[in-house]
């Protein structure tokens, strides 16, 4: 491409990126012109969901469907303009001009500028100030001091860019409707209405911050996505904090960040292992062998975000207090028990407390138990009851975290949609920093729960055990287990299981040995 065609490709992306219409008006294009949401979403490269989320304000586009959504809706205001009154009028008043204005055309010392960068190559901050490409406040700059938005990526957060006063009428000069000479009252939304409203503006506000991340990184990393990623990363604890803390503005339990701890709950020395039992197995099936001679096809599947899933769990939410037998063992109440588990007579399916070499009593937490408990229960009749000796809980409850899960599994889906990449490892790095850092760590000062990390890291894998159990009833048999996200099983799994890469699906497992995820066993002798 000549440099010619590189200034004009970039004027054409800041006059689009300047005169985005509001959510709004990008909906009634769209129905103007009698489009689906489907059908945008496959012209632009992009999900029907995204569309939506764009259409209701929910996010704003990002590339790499941004620019040609925003050429679409460009087109659309040529054939269908906005003849309402108002502030959306000549949004796109330079789509189509009658007479071509000398002003509309950006100085060639704003397209030739070039963002201010430091010895490691990444963009400069400053003093913020409105663009000299498209009008929107940044902090970056160009190499002569001027505000410049880095890499070309102009791109508004959320507003419209301010209009051209020389294409608009000034809002004084436009024509106002007359008001309805008795207005009807306005419904007066009920209390539960108030409250929904309230919660999904919250929820969008704080969507918003997880794509104002991902873009400020790209532009500061002036478009390399690699260096983008490591700055993300770096930052993943703090960020998912403070989401976690946003989620957490309209909840409706107070929690102890900082509890006493009982002494079980402390590490007898850094280099001694936690004295909690997370039940993280290796299960391999007896009948089954890599090294017997066989044609058993077994396929290694993987359960997609494991530990995000887990979030859903009963947290304790106050200080741990002590009981000896079943005393503390609460539906409503959570935390870690001193337990000695029945023997387990199934070797077709793995032990729900995992391998474990040494019998007798064992700390676990309130994931575990509630597992077994399940388990020698008469639905499933599978064990007896385990003996519960002490226990150290507090009030609990299963839906703490939940907003904050249901935050980052939607921005995981909708990267996994948009092929966002920086923005799905971003969001695996929250949560499982989240996860890794809320005990005693020194990367993550805001809160010390242990008891939180050890019931996280076994609901994953009491979750894992729930398929595995699934895939036994529906004939299939369980070849391997491990940590708590990887099910190896015989069989047609995809009746079982639905493929994908969403929370609720599965996907096949691939790995540098097993580059298809699929081989073959051989039968042992039972």
């Amino acid at each position: 491409m000549s440099q010619e065609n590189s200034v004009e490709a970039l004027l054409e992306e800041a006059r689009l990126n300047a005169s985005i219409p509001p959510p709004a008006e990008r909906q009634r294009l769209r129905e103007a012109a009698s489009l689906s949401r489907a059908q945008v979403a496959a012209a632009v490269g992009v999900g029907r969901t995204t569309v939506a989320n764009w259409e209701t304000g929910q996010s704003e586009p990002t590339p790499p469907g941004r620019l040609p959504y925003l050429k679409l809706l460009k087109g659309l205001a040529e054939i269908y303009p906005d003849t309402t009154p108002g502030p959306l009028a000549g949004l796109f008043a330079d789509a189509s001009p009658p007479t071509p204005a000398p002003a509309a055309q950006a100085p060639a010392t704003f397209t030739s500028a070039q963002t201010l960068r430091g010895p490691d190559g990444r963009a400069i901050e400053g003093d913020p100030g409105p663009c000299i490409r498209c009008g929107m406040e940044t902090t970056y700059q160009s190499t002569d001091g001027r505000p410049l938005h880095s890499g070309a990526m102009c791109q508004p957060a959320g507003t419209a860019a301010p209009v051209d006063p020389t294409t608009t009428a000034p809002a004084a000069q436009a024509p106002v409707s007359p008001a309805p000479a008795s207005p009807a009252p306005a419904p007066v939304p009920t209390r539960p209405e108030r409250r929904a409203r309230s919660a999904a503006r919250a929820q969008a506000d704080v969507s918003s911050l997880i794509g104002r991340a991902v873009h400020e990184e790209a532009e500061r990393a002036g478009g390399d996505e690699e260096e983008a990623l490591k700055a993300l990363i770096k930052r993943a604890i703090p960020d998912v904090m403070h989401l976690f803390n946003e989620t957490r503005a309209t909840g409706r339990y107070d929690y102890t960040a900082y509890p006493a701890l009982p002494d079980i709950l402390k590490k007898p020395s850094k280099k001694d292992p936690d004295q909690i039992w997370e039940a993280r197995p290796r299960f391999h099936h007896p009948g089954y062998s890599l090294r017997a001679p066989g044609d058993v096809k077994v396929t290694a599947l993987d359960v997609n975000a494991a530990y995000l899933s887990a979030l859903k769990c009963w947290l304790p939410i106050g200080k741990l207090e002590h009981s000896t037998g079943t005393d503390g063992v609460d539906p409503k109440r959570s935390g870690v028990h001193l337990i000695t588990p029945a023997p387990w007579a199934h070797p077709h399916l793995p032990d729900p407390i995992g391998d474990r070499d040494e019998p007798g009593a064992l700390w676990v937490t309130n994931a575990t138990l509630r597992l077994l408990q399940r388990l020698s229960g008469p639905k499933y009749a599978l064990t007896d009851a385990p003996v519960i000796h002490e226990s150290w809980t507090s009030g609990a409850t299963e839906n703490f975290l939940d907003a904050l899960r249901k935050l980052l599994s939607a921005a995981r889906d909708e990267a996994i949609e948009n092929r966002d990449t920086l923005t799905l490892e971003y969001v695996k790095a929250m949560y499982s920093k989240f996860i890794s850092t809320m005990g005693e760590s020194i990367h993550n000062r805001e809160m010390v729960r242990p008891d939180w990390m050890h019931i996280i890291h076994s609901q994953a894998y009491a979750n894992l055990w729930g398929k595995a159990y699934k895939a036994s009833q529906a004939g299939l048999d369980v070849v391997a287990m491990m940590g708590t996200d990887e099910l190896h099983v015989t069989g047609d799994w995809r009746q079982v299981f639905p493929e994908g890469r969403s929370v609720s699906q599965m996907k096949i497992k691939h790995s540098d040995a097993k580059a298809s995820g699929e081989y073959t066993v051989g039968t042992v002798a039972r």
